[in-house]
């Protein structure tokens, strides 16, 4: 999680659908679920940069299947909700959070925990955030990268569909968060719904897990913001390396031909 992509274990029973929004302390909260149910977290904005090019357009063809209008688009949803979940006790951030009503139908056992924060301090952090992954030019700059090559197309396909279906529009704004709210109390049973403010540490999270409070291990603090641009940064550091190589190499190539043209 954070800036690790975290490995699926054969023994893990998924047990928490992390329902908050992105910039909501998902990080910390992956963290603490990891070591309260012993067992990895899939991180959505970290599984989906960091793993291979197949699992990001695996997510792509599935939110091409939302808004879910048929049978089929049901079907396909579905059995890629249950193949990329197995293996993770839990998971949070987008894009597991928006499908909580299907993850709820997979693992009927599942508690659904949403993080907080203050709203408007939010709306004004994923307001930056979506600025800085919307950039003109950033398509360009990972088009060599695999895997990120394809991220601005996630992204496209994200907007346009479960996200827009859900909220109502294309962007990430102040009315975002009191629709998701109110979602999540249409969609999920009262009893098996909670709301969870990181910064109130251990005690809260454990009660509603059923679990004792860990001696001795201080609650994890991770930044989503830090955690996010620094993803960011490095692939497009490493597009930029990238283009380097190409762009060297055309120079070297059109160097030698102009050379033997001119002799």
């Amino acid at each position: 999680m954070g800036q690790t992509v975290s490995t699926p274990s054969p023994t893990a029973k998924f047990q928490v659908i992390g329902a908050g929004l992105s910039r909501t302390g998902t990080t910390s909260f992956g963290r603490a679920l990891s070591i309260l149910l012993s067992g990895p977290v899939y991180h959505g904005g970290t599984q989906v940069v960091g793993s291979s090019e197949a699992h990001i357009k695996s997510w792509i063809k599935c939110l091409q299947h939302t808004p879910i209008r048929s049978p089929a688009d049901t079907q396909i949803v579905n059995a890629w909700l249950r193949e990329v979940f197995t293996g993770y006790v839990a998971c949070t951030d987008y894009p597991g959070a928006q499908f909580t009503p299907e993850l709820l139908a997979l693992h009927p056992d599942a508690k659904v925990i949403c993080t907080m924060r203050d709203p408007d301090r939010w709306a004004e952090s994923i307001g930056a955030m979506s600025k800085s992954v919307t950039m003109w030019h950033l398509s360009l700059l990972l088009w060599p990268v695999p895997t990120m090559r394809w991220f601005v197309k996630y992204l496209d396909v994200t907007k346009v569909g479960r996200w827009k279906e859900l909220y109502g529009v294309e962007t990430a704004d102040r009315g975002v968060w009191d629709k998701h709210i109110e979602w999540l109390k249409r969609v999920v049973p009262p009893e098996r719904l909670f709301f969870f403010d990181v910064r109130d540490g251990w005690k809260p999270l454990c009660e509603i897990l059923e679990v004792e409070v860990p001696q001795g291990v201080d609650f994890p603090r991770e930044n989503d913001k830090e955690a996010v641009e620094g993803l960011i940064k490095a692939q497009v550091m490493r597009g930029l390396m990238i283009w380097a190589g190409i762009l060297g190499a055309v120079a070297v190539g059109l160097g030698t031909w102009w050379s033997l043209r001119v002799r």
